[in-house]
Protein backbone atom coordinates (compact mmCIF):
# COMPACT_ATOMS: atom_id res chain seq x y z
CA UNK A 1 0.00 0.00 0.00
CA UNK A 2 1.12 3.67 -0.47
CA UNK A 3 1.90 5.67 2.18
CA UNK A 4 -0.18 8.16 0.67
CA UNK A 5 -3.70 7.11 2.40
CA UNK A 6 -5.74 10.27 1.76
CA UNK A 7 -7.91 8.65 -0.96
CA UNK A 8 -8.44 5.76 1.07
CA UNK A 9 -9.46 7.37 4.03
CA UNK A 10 -12.10 9.62 1.98
CA UNK A 11 -13.49 6.52 1.31
CA UNK A 12 -14.13 5.74 5.39
CA UNK A 13 -17.23 7.52 5.50
CA UNK A 14 -19.06 5.36 8.63
CA UNK A 15 -19.60 8.54 10.70
CA UNK A 16 -20.02 11.22 7.75
CA UNK A 17 -23.60 11.75 8.66
CA UNK A 18 -22.78 12.61 12.24
CA UNK A 19 -22.82 16.10 13.80
CA UNK A 20 -19.58 14.57 16.21
CA UNK A 21 -17.45 11.93 16.32
CA UNK A 22 -14.81 11.18 18.76
CA UNK A 23 -11.19 11.02 17.53
CA UNK A 24 -8.16 9.63 19.68
CA UNK A 25 -5.42 10.91 19.39
CA UNK A 26 -1.59 9.01 20.83
CA UNK A 27 1.19 10.50 19.15
CA UNK A 28 1.55 14.25 18.20
CA UNK A 29 -2.41 14.15 18.40
CA UNK A 30 -2.03 14.58 21.97
CA UNK A 31 0.48 17.57 22.22
CA UNK A 32 -0.47 19.43 18.42
CA UNK A 33 -3.78 19.90 17.87
CA UNK A 34 -3.91 22.10 15.19
CA UNK A 35 -7.54 21.52 14.18
CA UNK A 36 -11.08 22.64 15.97
CA UNK A 37 -13.08 20.42 18.06
CA UNK A 38 -15.91 20.88 20.39
CA UNK A 39 -13.93 19.04 23.66
CA UNK A 40 -11.02 17.36 24.44
CA UNK A 41 -10.57 14.45 27.40
CA UNK A 42 -7.70 12.16 28.14
CA UNK A 43 -8.74 8.96 27.23
CA UNK A 44 -7.56 5.07 26.43
CA UNK A 45 -8.31 2.44 23.67
CA UNK A 46 -7.72 -1.53 24.79
CA UNK A 47 -5.27 -3.84 22.89
CA UNK A 48 -3.27 -1.72 21.33
CA UNK A 49 0.49 -0.78 22.12
CA UNK A 50 2.26 2.68 21.23
CA UNK A 51 4.80 2.06 19.16
CA UNK A 52 8.16 4.37 17.40
CA UNK A 53 7.55 2.00 14.13
CA UNK A 54 6.28 4.34 11.59
CA UNK A 55 8.23 5.82 9.48
CA UNK A 56 8.27 9.79 8.71
CA UNK A 57 9.32 11.41 5.19
CA UNK A 58 6.63 13.92 5.07
CA UNK A 59 6.94 15.80 8.98
CA UNK A 60 10.29 14.31 11.02
CA UNK A 61 12.36 12.88 8.13
CA UNK A 62 12.10 13.26 4.50
CA UNK A 63 12.43 10.43 1.87
CA UNK A 64 16.51 9.65 2.38
CA UNK A 65 16.77 10.20 5.99
CA UNK A 66 12.91 9.27 7.04
CA UNK A 67 12.38 10.16 11.38
CA UNK A 68 10.11 7.53 13.32
CA UNK A 69 7.00 8.51 14.60
CA UNK A 70 4.22 6.57 16.67
CA UNK A 71 1.80 3.99 15.31
CA UNK A 72 -0.21 0.98 17.41
CA UNK A 73 0.03 -2.50 16.73
CA UNK A 74 -2.26 -5.01 18.35
CA UNK A 75 -1.15 -6.28 22.14
CA UNK A 76 -3.26 -8.68 23.56
CA UNK A 77 -4.04 -6.86 27.07
CA UNK A 78 -2.84 -3.77 26.30
CA UNK A 79 -4.00 0.04 27.12
CA UNK A 80 -2.92 2.70 25.30
CA UNK A 81 -3.50 5.79 26.54
CA UNK A 82 -3.81 9.50 24.94
CA UNK A 83 -6.07 12.43 24.23
CA UNK A 84 -9.90 12.05 22.82
CA UNK A 85 -11.29 15.06 20.59
CA UNK A 86 -14.62 15.49 20.15
CA UNK A 87 -14.64 17.21 16.20
CA UNK A 88 -16.66 17.77 13.26
CA UNK A 89 -16.65 15.29 10.69
CA UNK A 90 -15.77 18.11 8.06
CA UNK A 91 -12.11 17.84 10.41
CA UNK A 92 -11.45 14.83 8.49
CA UNK A 93 -10.14 16.74 5.19
CA UNK A 94 -7.42 17.97 7.35
CA UNK A 95 -6.43 15.18 9.59
CA UNK A 96 -6.18 12.96 6.38
CA UNK A 97 -3.69 14.95 4.84
CA UNK A 98 -1.91 15.44 8.27
CA UNK A 99 -1.81 11.30 8.90
CA UNK A 100 -1.67 10.96 4.95
CA UNK A 101 2.03 9.32 5.61
CA UNK A 102 0.58 5.64 5.72
CA UNK A 103 -1.85 5.96 8.38
CA UNK A 104 -5.57 4.78 8.12
CA UNK A 105 -8.49 5.75 9.48
CA UNK A 106 -10.21 2.82 11.66
CA UNK A 107 -13.37 3.02 14.00
CA UNK A 108 -12.42 1.91 17.58
CA UNK A 109 -14.02 2.29 21.00
CA UNK A 110 -12.75 4.25 23.45
CA UNK A 111 -12.62 4.37 26.95
CA UNK A 112 -12.76 8.07 28.99
CA UNK A 113 -11.00 8.10 32.31
CA UNK A 114 -14.69 8.40 34.01
CA UNK A 115 -15.62 4.90 33.06
CA UNK A 116 -17.59 5.87 29.86
CA UNK A 117 -17.26 4.86 26.67
CA UNK A 118 -17.47 6.02 22.94
CA UNK A 119 -16.82 4.74 19.22
CA UNK A 120 -14.89 7.41 17.58
CA UNK A 121 -11.98 6.85 15.11
CA UNK A 122 -8.00 6.62 15.76
CA UNK A 123 -5.79 6.66 12.45
CA UNK A 124 -3.14 3.65 12.78
CA UNK A 125 -0.68 3.09 10.06
CA UNK A 126 0.35 -0.48 9.72
CA UNK A 127 2.90 -2.78 8.28
CA UNK A 128 1.35 -2.76 5.15
CA UNK A 129 2.22 0.35 4.41
CA UNK A 130 5.45 1.29 2.25
CA UNK A 131 6.42 4.20 5.05
CA UNK A 132 6.07 1.41 7.79
CA UNK A 133 9.59 0.48 9.42
CA UNK A 134 9.13 -1.95 11.97
CA UNK A 135 10.70 -2.87 15.17
CA UNK A 136 14.26 -2.19 16.67
CA UNK A 137 15.35 -1.68 19.60
CA UNK A 138 14.83 1.86 21.74
CA UNK A 139 18.31 2.47 21.42
CA UNK A 140 18.31 2.15 17.52
CA UNK A 141 14.99 4.17 17.45
CA UNK A 142 16.84 6.86 18.94
CA UNK A 143 19.83 6.85 17.11
CA UNK A 144 17.50 7.57 13.95
CA UNK A 145 15.43 10.17 15.98
CA UNK A 146 18.51 12.02 16.63
CA UNK A 147 19.60 12.65 13.62
CA UNK A 148 16.01 13.12 11.58
CA UNK A 149 15.31 16.09 10.50
CA UNK A 150 11.94 17.22 8.03
CA UNK A 151 9.23 20.25 7.15
CA UNK A 152 7.64 19.52 10.54
CA UNK A 153 10.62 19.87 12.39
CA UNK A 154 13.55 17.75 14.37
CA UNK A 155 12.39 14.52 15.10
CA UNK A 156 13.88 14.35 18.60
CA UNK A 157 11.62 17.29 18.98
CA UNK A 158 8.26 15.17 18.24
CA UNK A 159 9.71 12.20 20.81
CA UNK A 160 10.27 14.83 23.66
CA UNK A 161 7.00 16.45 23.18
CA UNK A 162 5.30 13.14 23.00
CA UNK A 163 7.25 12.24 26.64
CA UNK A 164 6.65 15.62 28.28
CA UNK A 165 2.65 15.28 27.44
CA UNK A 166 2.56 11.50 28.57
CA UNK A 167 4.41 12.86 31.80
CA UNK A 168 1.33 15.99 32.30
CA UNK A 169 -1.36 12.70 31.62
CA UNK A 170 0.08 10.45 34.26
CA UNK A 171 0.19 7.66 32.02
CA UNK A 172 4.35 6.90 31.71
CA UNK A 173 4.89 4.81 28.58
CA UNK A 174 8.22 2.59 28.99
CA UNK A 175 8.67 2.16 25.32
CA UNK A 176 8.69 6.28 24.89
CA UNK A 177 10.30 6.87 27.43
CA UNK A 178 13.58 4.56 26.99
CA UNK A 179 14.15 5.90 23.56
CA UNK A 180 14.11 9.28 25.07
CA UNK A 181 16.63 8.04 27.59
CA UNK A 182 18.59 6.68 24.99
CA UNK A 183 18.28 9.98 23.02
CA UNK A 184 20.67 11.69 25.69
CA UNK A 185 23.42 9.64 24.61
CA UNK A 186 23.27 10.52 20.68
CA UNK A 187 22.54 14.10 21.70
CA UNK A 188 25.61 14.86 23.76
CA UNK A 189 27.69 12.91 21.03
CA UNK A 190 26.46 14.73 17.80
Amino acid sequence: MSHNTIEINRLMNRFDSHDSVWLFGYGSLIFKADFPFIEHRPASISGWSRRFWQGSHDHRGTESAPGRVVTLVPETGATCHGMAYLVTPEEFAHLDHREKNGYLRLATDITFEDGTAAEGIVYIATQENAAFLGPASERDIARQIATARGPSGPNSEYLLELARALRELGKPDAHVFEIERHLDDFIRVA
